[in-house]
């Protein structure tokens, strides 16, 4: 087995030799490469890498601030979705009890029977009373200050009255 493996590599050494250009001689470390006789090593080069790199670093610069954009979007969408099933509950909760829970009552009365109300037939939400898509609580206040309705509000992004974009208020009696 060592004879075939010898006759091999001297072999494959004066093939390589043969085709250097003539005055060089190798020595035997010099012409096999992990395993491969006159063939470069195969791989990526840095330059390859940073190129790859670069693309994807200008991707996600055009990409990103479109999508959280979006995110924004989707949170304001998501409380005026929640402020419209309060106000189906409260329509239901108002046609039990003949009038809507006071201020003091809040939001709770549509989970728990308030004290001194009857024909009270709930819960009329099938879970807690959840915090805004911004994790604070809303605000809920009757009589309100735009008709016959309760006002709820969910004080946007900054959890503060006012703002504008993303830090809007969102509220029951406007559906912009």
């Amino acid at each position: 087995m060592q004879g075939k493996s010898r006759r091999g590599t001297e072999r494959a050494r004066r093939w390589v030799q043969a085709s250097w250009p003539v005055g060089i001689k190798a020595k035997r470390h010099q012409y096999v490469v992990s395993g491969t006789i006159g063939r470069p090593a195969a791989g990526i080069t840095l330059i390859e890498l940073l190129v790859v790199v670069t693309i994807i670093a200008m991707f996600a610069a055009l990409v990103g601030p479109r999508l959280f954009r979006q995110v924004g979007r989707s949170r304001v969408t998501a409380a005026r979705a929640q402020i419209n099933s309060f106000q189906t509950a409260l329509g239901a909760y108002k046609l039990d009890t003949a009038r809507f829970p006071t201020t003091e009552q809040g939001l709770e009365a549509l989970r728990r029977q308030p004290e001194g109300v009857r024909r009270w037939d709930g819960p009329y939400l099938p879970q807690e009373i959840p915090f805004d898509p911004w994790g604070n609580a809303f605000v809920y206040k009757f009589p309100g200050d735009h008709g016959d309705e309760p006002d709820i509000v969910s004080l946007g992004a900054d959890g503060e009255p006012g703002g504008e974009g993303e830090d809007a208020d969102i509220v029951s009696w406007s559906t912009r």
